[in-house]
């Protein structure tokens, strides 16, 4: 059975970064997928979903929801690892529950945890703004995508809570702090 662990956190709280580096340094048994990444793996190949998830991705629109949940899923089947590290999933309380159902009828994955990477609004708009990587990294669309993170957040966090399967990690310290706490929490539910 292939565990999931579900990586969340706010712009610039360095989850894809953590991920990747767990998923590096353990490349033989795990797998991490940026949920941003996948969409854009399938644009790319050109096949038929691509096809669609580019005319909402084109415009500007959020791709439908059960596209998403398809593009993880196929990745997480696909994948020839036994640990897989999604980051940036789910971003709406609908992605939450779409998954939880999906999943509900999967014998083949389980969904491990949801680690959610914390640091305050504060440290984040630093982050981002320091790096200032591209034209939406200023304090305008900083706002937003907060907006759009928190908006649910607490709702994702009571659900994962219930279930007994969501995590904290402080990101507020030094990345290889973070990444070393990250990588023995998964390990030790492996």
């Amino acid at each position: 059975m292939k565990k999931l662990f579900l990586i969340i956190g706010a712009p610039g709280s360095g989850k894809t970064t953590d991920a990747s580096i767990i998923g590096d340094n353990n490349e033989a048994d795990m797998a991490h997928y940026s949920t941003g990444d996948l969409l854009r793996e399938e644009v790319a190949s050109g096949s038929e979903l691509g096809q669609t998830i580019d005319g909402f991705v084109s415009k500007g629109n959020l791709v439908p929801l059960e596209i998403v949940i398809n593009t993880v899923v196929k990745a997480i089947k696909g994948s020839p690892k036994r640990v897989i590290l999604i980051d940036g999933f789910p971003r709406s309380v609908e992605q939450m529950e779409e998954l939880d159902r999906v999943l509900s009828n999967e014998s083949e994955v389980e969904l491990t945890s949801v680690i959610e990477v914390m640091v305050s609004e504060e440290v984040a708009r630093d982050r981002v703004l320091g790096r200032a990587r591209g034209a939406d990294d200023n304090n305008e669309v900083f706002n937003n995508r907060m907006a759009v993170f928190m908006g649910p957040l607490e709702a994702i966090r009571s659900f994962y809570s219930t279930k007994n399967i969501y995590h904290t990690i402080n990101a507020e310290r030094t990345i290889e702090e973070i990444v070393a706490d990250m990588e023995i929490f998964i390990k030790s539910k492996i």
